[in-house]
C-alpha cells in the first residue's frame, strides 16, 4: 500500500448526522474481527475468514494506517471505510501512472440498508477532495453486488470498464476529481 500523500494522519474525526469516522483504536478489534468473519460480508469480498485465524492475526489496534476510517454509530463500531492507492499491478487504471486513490467500505450486516455506507463514504470522499483536491477516486466492486453498484452511482462514480479478477466479473468506476479551489 502506498501512502495517500501529504496528508496529516489521522485527521480529526469526521462527523456526519449519525456517524463518526475516525482512526482505529484497540476497542474496535472485536467488531472488525466480526466484520471479516461474517459470511454475509464475505459474499462479495472473497469469503469470510476463519475467526480463530483472525483472533491470532489481527493486531491489538487493527487498521492503524493512513486511509483507514472506523465507522462508529452511537459509540459502536459498525464498519470501516478505506482509501488506499491502487497497486500498479492490478488491472485497470484511469491514468498511465496508476496509484489512484481507491475507495473501499464494509459494514456489519445489521447496519445494511440504512444509508450508513452512503453517509460514511460521502464524508470520506469530501475529506479526501479537500485534502488532495484535483485527484480522482476509483472504486471496484463485483458486478453481482447490486447494492454496491447502486451506492457507486449515488456517490458519483461512473463505469470505466468491467474485467475478470478473483474469479468474478468486476466493475471499475471513477469519481472525477474536484477541482482545486481558486
Amino acid at each position: 500500500m502506498q501512502e495517500l500523500g501529504p496528508v496529516a494522519w489521522p485527521p480529526d474525526p469526521l462527523e456526519t448526522e449519525r456517524l463518526v469516522l475516525r482512526a482505529s483504536q484497540a476497542r474496535d478489534r472485536s467488531a472488525l474481527i466480526e466484520l471479516f468473519a461474517s459470511p454475509e460480508v464475505g459474499t462479495y469480498v472473497g469469503g469470510a475468514r476463519p475467526r480463530d485465524e483472525l483472533e491470532r492475526t489481527v493486531p491489538e489496534v487493527p487498521g492503524r494506517r493512513p486511509g483507514f476510517f472506523v465507522v462508529e454509530l452511537d459509540g459502536a463500531t459498525i464498519g470501516m471505510i478505506t482509501l488506499d492507492r491502487r497497486d500498479a499491478e492490478r488491472p485497470v487504471h484511469v491514468g498511465p501512472e496508476a496509484g489512484e486513490a481507491e475507495l473501499g467500505y464494509m459494514l456489519l450486516p445489521h447496519a445494511w440498508g440504512r444509508g450508513y455506507a452512503a453517509e460514511a463514504c460521502t464524508a470520506v470522499l469530501d475529506w479526501f477532495s479537500a485534502a488532495l483536491p484535483g485527484e480522482p477516486v476509483v472504486l471496484t466492486t463485483r458486478t453481482a453486488n447490486g447494492r454496491s453498484l447502486r451506492l457507486a452511482a449515488k456517490l458519483g462514480f461512473t463505469e470505466v470498464e468491467r474485467y475478470e479478477e478473483y474469479g468474478a466479473e468486476q466493475w471499475f468506476g471513477v469519481r472525477p476529481p474536484v477541482p482545486p479551489p481558486g
